[in-house]
């Protein structure tokens, strides 16, 4: 009976990620490459997938324990804390990244068009007046820690030479194409274990 059930459930989502996949395919072939970055949920998702799914896993664990049938020995909880404690660890630093460039880059707008030699940076809508001759250094910063869930973050930050910084994350784009662009610009490149600015 529960079988009877699931299976066509699991029939409509196949056919729905197929639909939903496909027509993805097909608009990504008549759409143009936008040149103007911001926040967006697609890119905050793809950079929070891993780290959600993570803390999700290790958080369902608790209310299977806590509920359970039979009370839940002193072992059972040393176990799951153990396992609840080790997903915050893997996730837990991706989404203090996560929070922090939000913070510092969700009113940010970067319009990025190098065939046209076009850069610029807006803040809360207002343009940010600088030109690259303007920039005195520019310090990329990315994540030594290959194989964890906050690999991804890395961050940007453009010395002007009025004494001004601006912090570009990863959470508007991937800033390796920007900082070849700004590849006169004098660069220092620093890899470190975890990004914070």
């Amino acid at each position: 009976m529960k079988s009877s059930f699931i299976r066509p459930l699991l029939e409509v989502a196949v056919v729905l990620l197929l639909v939903l996949g496909a027509a993805r395919w097909v608009s990504g072939l008549f759409s143009r490459r936008t040149q103007v970055y911001q926040t967006t949920t697609a890119r905050q998702l793809r950079l929070l997938f891993w780290p959600l799914l993570a803390l999700g896993a290790g958080l369902s664990v608790l209310p299977a324990v806590a509920m359970g049938a039979t009370p839940a020995s002193a072992f059972e909880w040393l176990l799951t804390g153990g396992f609840v404690l080790f997903t915050l660890l893997l996730s837990g630093p991706a989404l203090l990244l996560h929070l922090r460039y939000w913070m510092l880059n969700h009113e940010t707008t970067l319009v990025f068009q190098p065939a046209e030699n076009r850069f610029e940076v807006y803040e809360a809508g207002q343009r940010i007046p600088f030109a690259r001759r303007d920039l005195a250094k520019v310090e990329r910063v990315t994540c030594r820690a290959r194989r964890t869930f906050w690999a991804r973050y890395d961050y940007l930050q453009l010395y002007l030479a009025d004494g001004r910084v601006i912090t570009l994350t990863s959470l508007l784009t991937e800033l390796e194409p920007l900082a070849s662009f700004l590849r006169s610009v004098p660069t220092a490149r620093r890899a470190v274990y975890w990004g914070w600015v």
